[in-house]
């Protein structure tokens, strides 16, 4: 009998440290994930460096400091272009003056050669006035079912598409229309909804997405249970389909869960070479 006690005691022990570890050391050990496309891209855009990062989730265990050192983090590997899929806010917490003006704040001190560009996800519905607010007075160039072109010193284009949440029944890929012939960059919140995008542009070169936080805690019985809607069938880091390379963000923040297990908070630095 005691020694049963000291195994359950042992096994209990166990569970807390997992649950105090994945709880505050899971999410805050800061990651840069580097990958190299080699892609079609133009000569005057070869060696382009992408940052991509997403679902900040801010307040939701993300504190003003853990901001602070994301764009440092993100300022150090001196990017051409910024890109950012949502989730700038939570939906659980009330967004305050205080808050709106530390974010335009930190926001404006990211820094690349090409702008930062940004789609929202389903969390910043909530806000959506605030976000666009914050967007603007930070020169981001907040892309909801729109596009741009950026052009290289050569006058080479790269297309980027944002696509709205459509949790929030905002994605519509219709109002979109580029020239296909440019290399394509298409950002979206719900990767869930890569097919869709597919089906318009077979011949995109890259979709960057979020949201799936690849499901939190990264052990195959539980992964699943806990993505959330949205990312259901596309939530692992990388895929490919076809000639389109798609990068789903491991997020800064949390999610449905508020801890993270072998599967840190992290951003994307991604180098394009010319094939």
């Amino acid at each position: 009998m005691k020694k049963f006690l000291y195994i359950l005691l042992g096994i209990l022990i166990f569970i807390f440290m997992v649950l105090m570890y994945s709880r505050f050391i899971g999410t805050t050990s800061l990651k840069v994930i580097e990958k190299t496309i080699n892609t079609n891209i133009n000569e005057s855009f070869n060696g382009l460096k992408i940052v991509h990062f997403s679902d900040i989730h801010f307040k939701k265990i993300i504190t003003e400091e853990r901001v602070s050192e994301v764009i440092d983090n993100i300022n150090n590997t001196y990017p051409d272009l910024i890109i950012f899929t949502g989730d700038l806010l939570d939906s659980m917490y009330v967004t305050t003056s205080s808050d709106v003006s530390f974010l335009i704040e930190m926001l404006s001190k990211l820094e690349s050669k090409y702008g930062k560009y940004a789609v929202m996800g389903d969390n910043d519905y909530k806000d959506r006035e605030i976000i666009n607010n914050i967007y603007i007075q930070n020169e981001f160039l907040l892309l909801n079912n729109n596009s741009t072109i950026i052009y290289s010193k050569n006058n080479d284009k790269i297309n980027l598409v944002g696509l709205g949440s459509n949790i929030s029944k905002d994605f519509n890929i219709d109002n979109t229309n580029i020239d296909t012939n440019n290399y394509t960059i298409i950002l979206m919140h719900e990767p869930d909804m890569i097919d869709k995008v597919l089906e318009k542009y077979p011949n995109t070169s890259l979709i960057l997405s979020g949201h799936s936080i690849n499901g939190s805690i990264n052990i195959p019985l539980l992964k699943k249970g806990l993505l959330p809607d949205g990312a259901k069938k596309y939530y692992k880091p990388y895929y490919k389909i076809n000639n389109t390379d798609i990068y789903i963000s491991n997020g800064i923040g949390v999610n449905n869960i508020n801890f993270r297990l072998f599967n840190s908070p992290s951003f994307n630095l991604y180098r394009l070479k010319r094939s």
